[in-house]
């Protein structure tokens, strides 16, 4: 059961991290679409579904099935996890934000500019080099 569990989890992590990927690149395009617009309102509904149908669900089926790999693989204890479960809290942090900033596009209260959202692209993939690399080097 353990290698069917652990299949998931990974699936799951690539959906998540497909969707806070993706997500920031949707707010850059939105920045510039006319309040009203046709384009912002396609926009708006693109984040709502992503986050509903994918990076919601994708985040869940993460950390049910990493917490029972963790406790069924005894890696409770292990330095290295305690990493990993740190990053992934920073991660899932970032994701609730994200949540807001859908919201706020969603009520036409977007006051960032694109810069902001180039950068903040960013730290999913700056969180996820640095779990994969706990995980598979498992360097303390």
């Amino acid at each position: 059961m353990y290698e069917w569990i652990k299949a998931l989890h990974v699936i799951a992590v690539i959906s998540w991290m497909a969707g806070m990927l993706y997500l920031p690149r949707l707010f850059i395009y939105h920045c510039d679409a006319e309040v009203g617009s046709k384009q912002s309102e396609t926009f708006k509904i693109m984040e709502r579904r992503l986050l509903k149908a994918i990076i919601n669900p994708a985040m869940i089926v993460t950390w049910l099935a990493g917490l029972y790999l963790a406790w069924s693989g005894g890696w409770l204890s292990a330095g290295w996890f305690h990493g990993k479960l740190l990053l992934v809290l920073v991660l899932s942090g970032v994701h609730g934000f994200f949540v807001r900033l859908v919201k706020d596009f969603a009520a036409d209260r977007n006051v960032r500019r694109q810069k902001f959202y180039r950068i903040i692209n960013e730290v999913p993939t700056v969180l996820m080099v640095v779990i994969v690399i706990l995980v598979i080097v498992k360097p303390f």
